[in-house]
């Protein structure tokens, strides 16, 4: 990119992360070819996109899909205009009626197009083809009343009516009156028609003449590069700004809406999750990672051995808890009684005390696990010790 800083010209280089395609490609005297490759390289997207943008650097490429185009929806249907390519100038003997324009090579805005009343003067622009090593086509001249301009953008559709008034053959040029026309239906579904070629083509232009005979003739297709009209400039642009931007929003900014979703589905899950319920405020100290000398004091208190427990007459009495001073089973321990005391707390709060058997709980806890059914014949000495292990074992576990 090319800019002026106090006179001085200044490149500075960077990669575009969207393109909109306002120029030609290709022009009589310039030729960007090598940047619209570059861009393609680098990936880049862009409005219109940069395979269709590649399609209209060629006249008559353009206009041999609108060939096909009327082929499919019928002569009437798609009134294109005649017209004769040549490949060079050798074949160019004669043209199959005269008056006729010719258009040489690929240029715009009424560049390089000529009207040729007589085989003589024919024969002299067949020359200047030769000259400059160029293909050219032959269309009949239209006397035409005046000259429709439909575009679209986006969704946005306008007509305009545009009659020359300097007597220019060439409506694009010298003085003209120009009149926003309504679309009706056989406008639309043209505009709609070619808008589907090369792609898609999200800005397009097509224009026509319509002959002193009211005849229309589609002569030819433009691009995003198309000239707006009239009085709207102003609001075709805002039009197409926020058509680049909505497709900026859907292919540069992918990565965006993945993660919001990912983030809803994982906040309504969590709404159900009764874990994440309990779980602490932000900012709150975690779990220790090791457990302070006090509730390992507490939890060793278990193997205390407790009352005897009235047995029934017919079941033998329980037996006795032993004590285990070792070190190395005290956090095997630890997480035994963790696990039976957890099962008391889920349960209703009408009976406190009442525990089933835990699953995971050995044999020398056969007493304690016990205790659901035979709470009624604990002591208080026996509840106390139940409390205190609750509490200990809530203020260690009680945040995981």
């Amino acid at each position: 990119m090319a800019v002026y800083r106090s006179g001085t010209k200044v490149t500075r280089c960077f990669k575009p992360d969207f393109v909109l395609v306002r120029q030609n490609v290709r022009d009589a005297g310039s030729d960007h070819r090598a940047l619209l490759l570059g861009l393609k390289f680098g990936g880049v997207p862009s409005i219109n996109s940069l395979n269709s943008i590649y399609h209209f650097q060629d006249r008559p490429w353009v206009f041999g899909h609108l060939l096909q185009l009327q082929r499919r929806l019928g002569r009437e249907n798609f009134p294109l205009i005649e017209q004769t390519y040549y490949h060079n100038h050798t074949d160019m003997v004669t043209a199959p009626k005269f008056p006729v324009v010719i258009k040489i090579g690929h240029a715009h805005s009424g560049v390089a197009k000529v009207k040729v009343d007589t085989v003589a003067d024919f024969q002299d622009i067949a020359g200047v083809v030769a000259m400059l090593g160029t293909y050219c086509t032959v269309e009949p001249y239209i006397d035409a009343k005046y000259d429709i301009h439909i575009q679209k953008i986006g969704t946005n559709y306008k007509a305009f009516m545009r009659k020359s008034i300097s007597g220019n053959w060439k409506t694009n040029q010298g003085s003209a009156m120009l009149e926003a026309i309504g679309m009706n239906d056989r406008y639309k579904m043209w505009i709609d028609e070619v808008s589907e070629i090369f792609g898609g083509l999200e800005v397009c232009a097509l224009e026509l003449v319509v002959g002193k005979d009211g005849r229309e003739h589609i002569i030819e297709l433009n691009d995003s590069a198309t000239s707006f009209m009239g009085d709207s400039q102003e609001e075709d642009r805002r039009h197409l700004a926020e058509l680049v931007l909505q497709r900026m929003q859907a292919v540069c900014r992918p990565g965006i809406t993945k993660t919001t979703s990912r983030s809803s589905v994982s906040g309504s899950s969590a709404a159900g999750s009764p874990t994440e319920e309990r779980a602490p405020p932000v900012g709150a100290p975690g779990p220790p990672s090791v457990p302070p000398p006090a509730p390992l004091a507490s939890a060793a208190s278990i193997d205390r051995p407790l009352p005897p427990i009235p047995a029934e007459p017919s079941q033998p009495p329980p037996p006795p808890l032993t004590r285990r001073d070792s070190q190395g089973k005290k956090s095997s321990q630890a997480s035994t009684v963790s696990s039976a005391s957890a099962a008391p707390s889920t349960t209703s709060s009408t009976a406190p005390t009442a525990a089933p058997p835990s699953a995971g709980s050995t044999p020398a806890r056969g007493g304690f696990a016990r205790q659901g059914s035979l709470s009624a014949a604990l002591t208080e000495d026996a509840e106390d010790t139940m409390k205190n292990l609750r509490k200990t074992f809530a203020g260690i576990f009680g945040d995981m």
